[in-house]
């Protein structure tokens, strides 16, 4: 396998994992980027930009990262919050007046990004369109009734946080998620990451493709718990209402819906801007820039939810827009905070270790929370860092 970008000596065991995800465990075009203390010390990509072409993947090849959106997208409230533009203790409702309907006059700003809003499904799943059109989302998630008291419990909101945290930023600032990300974050940073692409942007864009690992990656292959098959299997359950809330689900290739803004679901990015970003929310990286204060970073690592998640049926912990980590989604310690993203993203900050962390990839399998090439770099970089 042909792979390019640079290492920092001692982290050479990367290196070796991302080739390995490529000859064992099944990789088309991936890359992966790591920063230490705000210098950037992996930088590697290799393959091919399309899952299943054969143009190669090149420095500034981006991709869509799906759930590793809601991480970075997450900043935004947070950066908010930071300024004193967005209260996290108060209610939606006290933003967004429609809002306080069904019981749900009593949500937090705070329950919303910690998953707890008990609105993770809609009675009737929007279309492609209406789920981009900046309207029917907000309007949905308004008009529905939750799904358990809110605040009481926890489930994994897929898609409809991208309503969620769109309208709320919307009616806080007059601005979207997407502006202020670009604005406020991504430029100053010198990021390359969109949550809504620029048609300028889109030339250098790779198409995803779900993939079958290799008879060779039986790790790949590790069967789930029953509860965990059956609530994917049942067209009745949460889980599989909360992944259908865009219905039939939208072709991610599509310009149009690469354009749209779902703060959950359709960031686009290099894992190099999303190691950077991290990178930032924890300290200042090379040039001197940042993106959080001590306090805000200690407020992204902080547990809000923790326990069996009604809706992805196994036990999650997140703080504040964040997953953090646990068994479903291991990090590099307990201190860690980021998002995977169903197929294969990841990305995390570790404030302990001095990390900011990316992987992006264009072969998407059927992992949701702890795909195993993720994983295996992580290890590679747990390894790596002990050693020093």
């Amino acid at each position: 396998m042909d792979v390019h970008g640079s290492v920092a000596e001692g982290f050479e065991p990367v290196r070796d994992a991302f080739v390995r995800n490529f000859e064992a465990l099944g990789d088309r075009g991936a890359a992966v980027a790591v920063y230490r203390d705000g210098r950037k010390v992996v930088d590697l990509w290799g393959g091919t930009r399309d899952a299943e072409g054969t143009e190669p993947w090149t420095e500034g090849t981006a991709q869509i990262v799906r759930s590793a959106t809601k991480g970075v997208a997450a900043a935004v409230p947070l950066l908010l919050h930071q300024r004193g533009l967005l209260d996290l203790d108060a209610p939606v409702g006290s933003y967004w007046p429609e809002f306080k309907t069904g019981g749900k006059e009593r949500i937090l700003v705070r329950d919303v990004l910690a998953h707890r809003a008990g609105i993770p499904a809609l009675d009737r799943g929007l279309s492609a369109a209406e789920a981009a059109d900046g309207v029917s989302g907000a309007r949905a998630v308004a008009a529905q009734q939750p799904f358990w008291e809110p605040g009481t419990e926890h489930g994994y909101h897929a898609q409809t946080y991208s309503w969620l945290l769109s309208e709320l930023v919307l009616r806080a600032t007059g601005r979207t998620v997407g502006s202020v990300l670009a604005e406020e974050i991504a430029e100053p940073l010198g990021l390359e990451f969109w949550i809504g692409l620029p048609e300028t942007e889109a030339h250098r864009v790779g198409r995803v493709a779900p993939v079958e690992p290799p008879e060779s990656a039986g790790m790949l292959r590790t069967r789930p718990r029953r509860n965990v098959s059956e609530a994917y299997a049942d067209p009745d359950s949460l889980t599989r209402r909360a992944f259908a809330a865009i219905a039939p689900l939208p072709d991610e290739n599509d310009p149009g819906y690469r354009a749209a803004e779902l703060p959950a679901s359709n960031g686009i990015g290099t894992a190099r801007a999303l190691a950077r970003f991290y990178g930032a929310t924890i300290g200042v990286v090379e040039d001197g820039a940042r993106i959080f204060t001590p306090a805000t970073t200690a407020l992204a690592g902080r547990e809000h939810s923790a326990g069996p998640d009604r809706v992805l049926v196994v036990n999650t912990r997140f703080g504040p827009g964040y997953m953090l980590h646990g068994p479903a989604s291991p990090l590099l310690s307990p201190a860690s905070f980021g998002h995977p993203g169903r197929g294969g993203s990841l990305a995390f900050a570790d404030p302990e270790a001095g990390i900011g962390f990316g992987y992006v990839t264009n072969a998407l399998a059927k992992s949701v929370t702890a795909d195993p090439r993720a994983q295996a770099l992580v290890r590679a970089l747990k390894s790596a860092l002990s050693a020093r």
